[in-house]
């Protein structure tokens, strides 16, 4: 009998429970250990920031669907994962063994990095449900005192995405409220061109989303690092090709929303061979730990290196498909592994995103994500918007039913067409 525990309930962490209980034998134990009773669907937080949906719509109550599939749930906080004693200790001063471990804990929001910054500073967030819910309330304030908003990501980011997606969801709501002539808009990232991503682009979304943001009256900087936030002033320094300082930038704000810096969680932090110095878990082509050979790593958790350095440091996003991909074969390898067998299964690690802009859209598909790529393929329309409820609603349905078929293959790729797509 083998004790397979799985940390982190988000995107990755409850698909992989999922799957690893449909290939563990009836007598294997798949326990889920996460420090919150629900999952939320993140990619729907920027429509719950302007209000648009609630809590209640994009969350969902564990202990049924766990209880449902068999898979033990262990709601705790982990203090500190021990390789060496195959243990995970948790704050409670409580413990749990395992025979393969798997990290999907997404990642640890570095808001300390820039002072100021953060919903304990002076900038909203959109990375969890409850960041999510604060910035609503203070949307509401901004529609009752209209004032200059800045949005982005800081040096260091990795997920620009949700950013840009916050940006023109804010700018739909602000149209629709008949007041966005009073707001002006400002797009600060650290990414060396707009549309650039964390992945040096995709298909021609430098030229599309420049143009999406003139459209709709956005100003932006690249290559921007923010110095500091203080209340109602954002201090962004603009850097040239080579990081140097080119000038400096006092933006003023009645509301923004800036996406932190990453980083691994303190509990995998410090563990000899288990992470890289900003604690992202290190794994091999099979997402298997190199040095400790029972712990696997998949989502936003992992350690990716950038194809190449930009002026201002960003990271490498891991998106819905590439994490749905790292899943599959992780549940596959360590059933390999406890059958005696190797680990051969490896992810495809492509990217499919959908990015909503509140009444139109951007869809991107990127095989390889990191280039160079056999396809790189952006389209953009009311379709992507239309598609992302879609998608939402079915992938919650997942979650609930305790359904562990891979859905972006199934449901984007097939469903939209994607498979057609030629270079």
């Amino acid at each position: 009998m083998a004790t397979i525990v799985i940390i982190g309930a988000g995107l990755g962490g409850v698909p992989m429970a999922y799957e690893m209980k449909d290939l563990a034998q009836p007598e294997d134990r798949v326990v889920m250990v996460s420090d919150k009773d629900y999952y939320h669907f993140v990619p729907s937080n920027p429509w719950v920031a302007v209000g648009w949906r609630k809590r209640e719509e994009i969350t969902v109550d564990l202990a049924k669907p766990m209880h449902k599939r068999k898979i033990e749930l262990v709601i705790a906080t982990v203090s500190k994962v021990k390789p060496a004693n195959n243990t995970l200790e948790f704050a409670d001063g409580s413990s749990l063994e395992y025979d393969h471990l798997i990290i999907a804990t997404g990642p640890r929001l570095a808001f300390d990095e820039v002072e100021g910054l953060g919903p304990e500073g002076f900038t909203n967030s959109i990375c969890h449900i409850d960041h999510a819910e604060k910035a609503c309330d203070n949307w509401m304030q901004l529609i009752e005192h209209p004032a200059p908003i800045v949005v982005g990501a800081v040096q260091a980011a990795s997920c620009f995405g949700p950013a840009y997606e916050m940006a023109f969801i804010m700018d739909a709501d602000l149209r629709k409220r008949k007041i966005r002539d009073k707001i002006p808009m400002t797009f600060v990232t650290p990414e060396p061109f707009i549309g650039h991503l964390g992945l040096d682009g995709v298909g021609d979304s430098k030229t599309m989303l420049e143009a999406e943001l003139r459209k709709h009256h956005i100003d932006w900087i690249c290559n921007a690092k923010v110095e500091k936030v203080e209340a109602g002033v954002m201090q962004v320094i603009e850097c040239d090709e080579n990081g140097a300082e080119i000038k400096r930038h006092a933006l003023p704000f009645g509301y923004s929303m800036m996406l932190p810096a990453f980083t691994g969680i303190d509990a995998v932090r410090d563990v000899e061979g288990l992470s890289n110095p900003r604690g992202f878990i290190l794994i091999d082509k099979h997402q298997c730990n190199p040095t400790h050979r029972n712990i696997w790593g998949i989502g936003v958790a992992v350690a990716i290196a950038p194809k190449k350095p930009t002026p201002v440091p960003t990271g490498v996003p891991k998106t819905g498909f590439m994490i749905e991909s790292m899943v599959t074969a992780t549940a596959h390898n360590i059933r390999a592994r406890l059958d005696g067998e190797e680990a051969k299964t490896e992810a495809t690690w492509n990217a499919v995103c959908l990015a909503d802009m509140g009444d139109s859209g951007i869809a991107f598909v990127a095989m390889p994500q990191i280039p160079p790529r056999n396809v790189s393929w952006m389209k953009s329309g009311k379709w992507v918007h239309l598609a992302k409820i879609a998608f939402e609603k079915y992938f919650l349905r997942k979650i609930r039913t305790g359904v562990s078929e891979p859905v972006f293959e199934r449901w984007v790729m097939k469903s939209l067409g994607i498979t057609k797509i030629k270079n």
